[in-house]
């Protein structure tokens, strides 16, 4: 018993470590919009409507777009760094000896960008109003990330099911502390 629970902690962390880079991601717009202020702030759909609504929406920039990038691709390359390291190595899925920073950072941060402008799409046609609050949807962007992963590496199914089942519990906790902070206007 003991040797499972052991091997089941050992595969949350593991799995949560492949996905820092989504979550910091996820998290990479509001700090940019922080630190920026209204700077770089062009809306991804170039404030074209459609069906006579956003498209979008005017928080959804390629200034989040960079940022997530830039974030996801500074992360894996630290864990490329720290793959070095024995107790590192042990936390790793991947060989990031072998992985390109660039392009798991463009696909990881590009796809929890689009998996949150989706849910903003869906948002302006349900006429919800930029950052109103949408349980569960608000706490899927990771899977973005996680599918465009897939583009390189595909993780075993029960990776792939702890990842599905404690990521949408991040952002409830990181979107609190970012509230409580003054990072975030809302709670959520």
């Amino acid at each position: 018993m003991a040797k499972f629970c052991y091997n089941l902690v050992m595969l949350i962390i593991q799995a949560l470590y492949l996905m820092l880079p989504v979550y910091f991601a996820n998290m990479a717009p509001v700090f940019a919009t922080k630190f920026l202020g209204q700077r770089f702030a062009w809306p991804l759909d170039f404030n074209k409507k459609y069906q006579g609504k956003p498209i979008l929406g005017r928080n959804k920039t390629w200034r989040g777009l960079i940022a997530a990038i830039i974030v996801a691709a500074i992360i894996v390359l630290i864990q490329k760094l720290l793959y070095q390291i024995d107790f590192f190595r042990t936390l790793s899925l991947i060989d990031y000896s072998q992985v390109l920073c660039g392009v798991y950072g463009f696909l990881m941060g590009t796809g929890v960008i689009l998996a949150d402008a989706l849910k903003s799409f869906i948002k302006r046609r349900q006429k919800l109003k930029p950052g109103a609050r949408w349980m569960p949807w608000d706490q899927l962007d990771f899977l973005g990330g996680l599918i465009l992963l897939f583009l390189v590496y595909i993780p075993p199914w029960e990776v792939i099911l702890i990842i599905i089942i404690i990521s949408p519990l991040l952002p409830i906790a990181a979107n609190w502390l970012g509230y409580k902070l003054g990072i975030k206007k809302v709670a959520w």
